[in-house]
């Protein structure tokens, strides 16, 4: 039953941190991601997703690699800032990213999502 309860706790924190990070990242983003998306918008698809999952990655990291649900939490945290931190210097590096997204340039927000995906990869391998 032991098993089965840390199971259950850490896929609810899962799924709440994922929610946290939903909302965290789509407030930071100076457009409507979720307007832009339901419009069709594969660009804002694309760069909301890579995202989403590179997050993930570093949320499976901090299960597989830590001791307990405090720590979990710590890095998922610390996960978060950097995400954000990664989505601030490439877009000011790359400028017009809001033009692009908005204009549904698919390859841009395939960018934009590649590098959210590298960053959450590096970031997960980190955490060990």
């Amino acid at each position: 039953m032991n098993a089965i309860l840390n199971y259950l706790v850490h896929l609810a924190l899962a799924a709440l941190l994922l929610v946290v990070f939903f909302k965290a990242y789509t407030w930071l983003t100076p457009y409507d991601e979720v307007k832009l998306i339901r419009q069709g918008n594969h660009a804002a698809a694309f760069s909301l997703g890579g995202a989403m999952l590179g997050f993930s990655l570093t949320i499976a990291s901090s299960i597989l690699h830590t001791n307990n649900v405090q720590q979990f939490v710590g890095w998922a945290f610390g996960a978060m800032i950097v995400q954000a931190l990664g989505y601030a210097i490439t877009t000011r590096c790359l400028k017009m990213s809001q033009d692009q997204i908005e204009a549904d340039n698919s390859a841009f927000g395939g960018l934009l999502g590649t590098i959210s995906l590298s960053i959450g990869g590096i970031n997960a391998a980190c955490i060990s």
